[in-house]
């Protein structure tokens, strides 16, 4: 999960790496004779362009065959992909123009391209409009496909050619750029053959899967002279690419509408029962419903005031020029917004700042007498900031809108999050929300409960049940703070918006949920003999190495596919010229992070002991959630990658725990 607190309220984010689109399996490799049925527009064997599924990319397809009860066709794209299609996903080849016009005036005519160019001839400025043809699919996956289908007729142009080259070779000198086409051109000869990819993944010529090229027939008549900087291409590209954004958005989470209007009014139910249980004598299910207390119970200016205070702290020390200033991913724009990294140095001042006060005097355990109004008072600024959120969202480019926050529902929207990264100048809310007030907050929150449990039992020093507690999940949190910029590669920060969703779990549920182990030992100590608190150590020392190593593979993986440190790692390529992970911890389980994080809540919990369900209520919830998560992934998965996820799932075969699920 990268780190894990983020991803309890947003879809799985896996090791996969590329565009959403779909993907149905049909029969591999059958061939129909040439028998014509009357429904068929399309004969079998006949070349024509297909669209890939969920984006709007044309690519040349083979027919070969046609089910008259589903209307139907089955196709082979070039890298082996069989897919079904509906009619009207399909084009005659002849109504794609292919590229006639040389790219630069000085290249003589003997060098002008033909219009039956190879696809697996490459060109300069390949790389730059590929990545602006992956920023297209990304952004048109859920657009209708009617409203597309005639637009890319007259529109768009598509052109079938492996990338291969790096952007140091596309400021190699036009002399060496001629050499490499003069050799290109001799490759022609062979229909079947293409080159061999950047990435070095060893495959048969005609699986072999490369990225593929979309570009608009306009730029030919203004083609500018070779020479032109990568940098201005990009730039046009990334402009063409972000146009459609503003009436797209992705299919809707959570149960839909309805479903917003369910997790809104749950979720914040749910914190209130755990509070109240939790703070029961006797905190048995069998007690349940807790007794409300009086309205006033829930409110105390005070709370309010520290919790503003808290959060302002944090965010003085977020804006500080120290630390690292790091690149997010790619947006569909292809800009790369800027993060400031310095979430270790925040914890660090705030311990200093949080010794200091206890040095002075300070009364720490308030945390604890005032935990249901603390939590009340972080409730309101969730709400406030969402409600702030929402509206600025109304004033955003639409290219900076959330595709997954942008349904037209009122309710859906604010929930999941219009706005993808909404910024007051450079001080990003959401980056600062998912790492810094809640995330260090937890911390201070057991720290407060180890003190509160020395004043309510008469000890001298906190048990061992909550120094384990204790020193465990702060572990946690300041291994995320160190590894803050792998947070930059994961679902919340690259495609959910920042809503409610976010500005809830982060300033709520994370802070007075993931605390529930320490307070509840203040007032239900369970004492731990050596061997057992020795036990508890080793499994918690397992889960965090295969936590920790799982997701520096997947991080580094993500951010540079071809870093020849990750060349021991074996892939499978894809039909979206990404690959997938099968070695290292990703080919003992599909999810090895999710297995370290089960181990890790597991350590947890063991300190409280088993004599209420209660503590062990962040397991159970972990368990069921990481379960359907996977689930939902698995759907996924099959319908972007297609075959190759099913050779994916024959490869690596235990989805969380080995030989178990």
């Amino acid at each position: 999960m990268g780190n894990s607190h983020q991803s309890l309220f947003s879809p799985d984010f896996h090791i996969l790496y590329g565009t959403r689109q779909a993907s149905r399996e049909s029969s591999a490799g059958t061939y129909f004779g040439p028998m014509r049925m009357p429904s068929m527009k399309y004969q079998r064997g006949e070349m024509v362009m297909g669209r890939w599924p969920g984006s709007s990319l044309y690519y040349e397809v083979k027919v070969l065959g046609y089910d008259a009860k589903s209307q139907l066709y089955t196709v082979i794209y070039k890298d082996g992909t069989e897919l079904e299609l509906k009619e009207q996903d399909i084009k005659n080849a002849a109504g794609f123009q292919t590229r006639s016009r040389s790219r630069s005036r000085s290249r003589s005519p003997g060098r002008r391209r033909s219009r039956s160019r190879s696809p697996a001839r490459t060109t300069r400025r390949s790389s730059s409009r590929t990545a602006a043809a992956v920023a297209a699919a990304a952004i048109t996956e859920s657009a209708p496909s009617s409203r597309r289908d005639i637009k890319l007729k007259d529109t768009v142009e598509v052109r079938l050619s492996p990338l291969q080259q790096t952007k140091a070779a596309e400021n190699n000198s036009n002399s060496k750029h001629e050499k490499k086409e003069e050799k290109q051109k001799e490759e022609n000869n062979t229909a079947n053959r293409v080159n061999e990819s950047d990435s070095k993944v060893e495959a048969d010529p005609e699986k072999n899967q490369g990225r593929y090229n979309l570009r608009r027939r306009k730029d030919d008549g203004d083609a500018k002279p070779a020479e032109a900087r990568p940098e201005q291409l990009e730039q046009k590209d990334a402009k063409l690419a972000a146009a459609p954004a503003a009436s797209l958005s992705t299919p809707l989470d959570f149960g839909g509408k309805m479903g917003a209007y369910f997790w809104l009014l749950f979720l914040p139910a749910w914190v209130l029962f755990l509070l109240l249980q939790v703070n029961l004598e006797d905190p048995s299910l069998t007690n349940f419903p807790p007794p409300l207390p009086p309205l006033e119970a829930f409110w105390d200016a005070q709370a309010l005031g520290l919790v503003i205070l808290w959060v302002l702290f944090q965010a003085v020390l977020y804006i500080l020029p120290v630390g690292k200033l790091s690149e997010g991913m790619p947006l569909r724009s292809g800009e790369r917004l800027k993060y400031r990294t310095n979430g270790f140095f925040a914890i660090m001042v705030s311990s200093v700042a949080v010794a200091a006060a206890v040095h002075q005097g300070v009364d720490l355990t308030y945390i604890h007498s005032h935990f249901l109004q603390l939590a009340m008072a972080s409730l309101l600024i969730s709400i406030l900031l969402s409600v702030y959120l929402y509206v600025r969202s109304h004033y955003a480019p639409p290219g900076q809108l959330a595709l997954g926050g942008n349904s037209g529902n009122v309710v859906y929207d604010f929930f999941k999050g219009h706005e993808l990264n909404p910024r007051i100048k450079n001080f990003d809310l959401k980056f600062f929300c998912e790492m810094r007030p809640g995330l260090i907050g937890w911390c201070l929150i057991n720290f407060a409960m180890a003190l509160a449990e020395m004043k309510q039992q008469g000890l001298d020093a906190p048990s061992y049940s909550m120094i384990l507690v204790n020193l465990f999940q702060l572990l946690y949190v300041v291994d995320g703070l160190w590894n803050e910029e792998a947070i930059l590669t994961t679902m919340d920060l690259m495609h959910d918006g920042f809503g409610f969703m976010l500005a809830f779990g982060d300033l709520v549920w994370v802070p007075f949920t993931y605390t529930l182990q320490a307070y509840y030992l203040v007032s239900h100590p369970n004492p731990l003999s050596l061997p057992a608190l020795a036990a508890i150590v080793t499994l918690k020392l397992i889960g965090f190495y295969i936590f920790r190593k799982s997701n520096s593979e997947k991080n580094a993986f993500r951010r540079n596919p071809l870093d020849p440190r990750l060349s021991y790692l074996k892939t499978i390529p894809t039909a979206t010229g990404k690959s997938l992970l099968v070695s290292g911890w990703w080919g003992v389980v599909r999810h090895p992070n999710y297995l370290g994080d089960l181990i890790m809540a597991l350590a947890w919990s063991l300190p409280c002991g088993f004599n209420h369900l209660l503590p062990w209520y962040y397991m159970i919830y972990f368990i069921i959630l990481l379960i359907h998560r996977d689930s939902r992934d698995m759907s996924e998965c099959r319908r972007k990658y297609g075959s190759a996820w099913d050779e994916y799932c024959r490869t690596v075969r235990y989805r969380i725990i080995p030989r178990v699920y």
